[in-house]
């Protein structure tokens, strides 16, 4: 193969173009081009012959010969607020790598949680730059309010869940509210009766949407529940967790499960309960969100949710290239999945309904 390449190479004097691709594959130059973009609508017997002529060629994509002919600049901008926790920082450098992947350079710009008001600052400075696409990593529903008001004449992706009342927003994530109904149909099927609901900070859209799923899912299982209050930390987890063994000393009653709406919270739970001599799973079960790196080294390996951040990276790279390309972008969410460890069993005593 390295052999048919140099030969081309020395046969053409030049580096091989999209127009060799084309004929190599004996396909047009547009099913090159939807093939180098990952778009779909190309078969998967073709996406495979031009493949193999791109790696026969050694084809490179020339984004300064491409800049000069289409006036497009290879670049897209994207914003990240308040992404230094796990699920945002995970999806950013999974926008990065898929991008990168495509032959476009990423701007990058991050504003620290609470200091959305930089958000105009951002965008401005990335349409300095002639970014082709925005993406914007937003949590907290202010920030994701602002940017449906955003009027560009660019492509805009949000990266994240969409309030229920914003319509003219192209939003993607994961299915936060399937994965909090995975988390509770799991528990109901335990034959737990009554749970603990630690939410998270109720700005955040997917804590709103995971704590709203979860308590829907709670009544459809006839299970009782109550919420404790939680800020993602596992400080706030921990605090919660204290406050179930206090209401078990008192005499108060206990909940057989936890949901806490992310793995951080669920750590400090864990680290509560063990303090007091609580058995998990023994006496109270506990379930994630998030799935974090090392969450099956908890102890005990820690049940959650995973979200695959690198499949949703992906699919807004995709989805911002559709939109580019003047087409309509797949915006279903990319589903959840439960993972089962030793955090969760049946309950000891079944409380009544």
């Amino acid at each position: 193969m390295n052999v048919g390449r140099s030969a081309r190479r020395q046969a053409g004097g030049r580096p091989p173009s999209l127009k060799d691709v084309a004929e190599r594959a004996r396909v047009s130059h547009q099913t090159v081009s939807r093939v180098i973009n990952d778009l779909p609508g190309v078969r998967p017997s073709t996406r495979s012959r031009v493949l193999e002529a791109i790696d026969d060629l050694g084809y490179r994509r020339n984004n300064a010969a491409r800049t000069l002919v289409t006036q497009r600049s290879g670049i897209i901008g994207l914003i990240a607020v308040g992404s230094f926790l796990f699920g945002p920082t995970s999806t950013l450098a999974a926008v990065e790598e898929a991008a990168r992947r495509h032959g476009y350079v990423s701007l990058l710009a991050t504003l620290r949680a609470g200091a959305e008001s930089g958000l105009t600052d951002a965008v401005e400075a990335a349409l300095n730059h002639d970014v082709e696409a925005l993406v914007v990593i937003a949590s907290r529903e202010s920030l994701v309010r602002r940017t449906a008001e955003l009027r560009l004449s660019i492509p805009v992706i949000v990266v994240g869940p969409s309030p229920a009342d914003v319509d003219d927003l192209a939003a993607l994530s994961v299915d936060q509210a399937a994965g909090a109904v995975a988390a509770i149909d799991h528990l109901a099927a335990l034959g737990h009766r009554s749970v603990a609901l630690l939410a998270g900070p109720q700005d955040w859209v997917d804590a709103q949407q995971r704590f709203a799923a979860a308590h829907r899912a709670c009544d459809r299982h006839g299970m009782s529940w109550q919420v404790l209050a939680g800020d993602w930390t596992s400080r706030s987890g921990y605090q919660a967790g204290l406050s179930l063994v206090a209401d078990r000393e008192a005499g108060r009653g206990s909940p057989t499960a936890v949901f806490a709406a992310n793995d951080q919270m669920a750590l400090g739970v864990l680290a509560a309960l063990n303090e007091a001599g609580v058995g998990v799973p023994e006496e109270i079960s506990v379930v994630g969100f998030d799935d974090i790196a090392g969450a099956d080294y908890f102890s005990p390996p820690l049940t959650t949710v995973r979200q695959d951040f690198t499949t949703l990276g992906h699919k807004v790279l995709r989805a911002t290239l559709a939109a580019l390309a003047g087409e309509a972008p797949d915006l279903s969410p990319v589903p959840a999945e439960l993972r089962v460890r030793a955090s969760t069993t049946p309950p000891r005593l079944i409380v009544p309904r």
